[in-house]
């Protein structure tokens, strides 16, 4: 069994509503219970500005599934609520990272773990921390203790 986290966001349509069908649709993958989920956050965009603030949240995964597996199966979440990738940073139904799969250091292009520039984003940092404060990012450290380096960042609790 591994643990695996898992990054939500969205800011097109019903984001808060789309976060909750995204989680339920995770609990219902073969091999993979959903062990808890992050209260949603709102963030501001990060790249491309000119669009809707984002609701983002972490959840927390046992899994049986390979990690390209499950990266397989959230790609197949995200086009069942919509998503379209248009370009790099576009406002979206929904994005689903997978940010850790237990210590699995992995970089390939169909895949990277940790997920790149996740140590450096409140929106999923901080959920992150809410789930597990001692989790550890292989090559940055412990989820709580980088918090503080992005504390400047715009991140408010729904």
């Amino acid at each position: 069994m591994a643990r695996a986290f898992v990054a939500l966001g969205a800011n097109l349509g019903r984001p808060q509503l789309q976060l909750q069908r995204a989680i339920e649709l995770m609990s219902l993958l073969p091999q993979t219970w959903l062990v808890k989920a992050s209260r949603f956050y709102s963030s501001t965009p990060v790249g491309f500005a000119e669009q809707p603030d984002f609701v983002n949240a972490v959840v927390e995964l046992d899994t049986q599934l390979p990690p390209q597996a499950l990266m397989e199966s959230l790609f197949a979440i995200e086009a069942l609520l919509g998503r379209m990738r248009t370009f790099k940073n576009a406002p979206r139904t929904l994005d689903l990272d997978l940010l850790l799969y237990d210590d699995l250091v992995i970089d390939r292009p169909e895949l990277t773990l940790p997920h790149p520039r996740m140590h450096e984003r409140a929106f999923v940092l901080v959920p992150l921390a809410e789930l597990d404060p001692d989790v550890m990012i292989p090559g940055y450290g412990q989820a709580a203790a980088l918090v503080p380096t992005v504390a400047r960042q715009s991140l408010f609790p729904l």
